[in-house]
């Protein structure tokens, strides 16, 4: 099991220079992922970075630490524009780019604001129409597109990712919501929380587990993702999972990312200490569900 950091990118952490001292720090210090929300508000009081930006700040100043966006709310994006951000960010990393996609959390905060589309179901076709034309982007092959939401003529998309055969996309999911799912099935991953944001337990990741497997349609590796809390000194009113770790690990969890809920306001020297003690138990265990170890 791999282990990274989760980061909102708002608060303290709208500071892309604090930002990419962290990944560095992280990167020395035996993590081996750096992943951050990808919101354009939060609230009026909270000032935020762009998470593009920051990652390929973080791209420049590392060599082996995979990155990416937990999660990116695809309905509000371009594909295609995406398609070229993703593709020159995974050739600047070397290959180490991680997609997180969903429908996004928490509406009110932006939706509200901008002109975006708040029908759960339209984000959803907006979602599943917008990966297909990334993939077909990313193939580097002849490639066109007709949907409901997005029509794309026949292109080709120079360069192909770094990585083969794509970049890898992890879908976000509320267990036991079935639908995403079912979605993530079709792709590389699942960033699974439960309903309103907390930590599975081992039984609950089990059950999600068998149910991505039976719709999977071949062997190749799937990540399985869990955010949570495993160092208590470093959360407040949460008793953590220290001895929790590499049970997760054993049920099949191939990435923990060590969560910072903004609600607890940390600060940057808050997070910069918890990377210091280096990753929670368990990052070396095998797998059991063919994802990356």
């Amino acid at each position: 099991m791999r282990c990274g950091l989760f980061l909102p990118n708002f608060g303290p952490f709208a500071d892309p220079n604090a930002m990419v001292s962290l990944a560095v720090e992280a990167e020395e210090n035996g993590w081996d992922g750096f992943f951050i929300w990808d919101h354009l508000q939060w609230d009026d009081d909270q000032p935020v970075a762009d998470p593009w930006v920051v990652l390929s700040a973080v791209a420049a100043s590392t060599s082996t630490l995979r990155f990416g966006t937990a999660l990116t709310p695809l309905a509000r994006r371009r594909p295609w524009k995406l398609a070229r951000e993703t593709v020159t960010l995974d050739h600047l990393s070397g290959g180490r780019l991680i997609l997180g996609v969903g429908l996004g959390y928490a509406p009110e905060f932006e939706r509200g604001s901008f002109p975006e589309e708040p029908d759960a179901r339209v984000r959803a076709q907006k979602l599943d129409q917008a990966l297909e034309i990334l993939a077909g982007l990313w193939s580097g092959e002849p490639f066109e597109f007709s949907g409901s939401h997005f029509q794309v003529s026949r292109t080709r998309f120079l360069p192909k990712p770094v990585q083969s055969p794509r970049i890898p996309v992890w879908v976000g999911g509320w267990w036991p919501n079935k639908r995403p799912y079912e979605r993530a099935a079709r792709w590389d991953g699942v960033l699974t929380e439960l309903v309103g944001g907390g930590t599975p337990s081992v039984g609950q990741i089990k059950d999600m587990i068998a149910f991505v497997a039976e719709r999977r349609e071949n062997g190749s590796p799937f990540d399985v993702v869990v955010n949570g809390v495993s160092d208590r000194d470093y959360h407040r009113g949460d008793e953590g999972h220290p001895s929790l770790v590499e049970e997760y690990a054993d049920a099949g969890v191939t990435w923990w990312l060590e969560r910072f809920e903004p609600d607890d306001r940390f600060t940057v020297e808050q997070v910069r200490e918890r990377i210091l003690k280096g990753p929670p138990a368990g990052r070396t265990k095998t797998t059991s569900n063919g994802g990356a170890a």
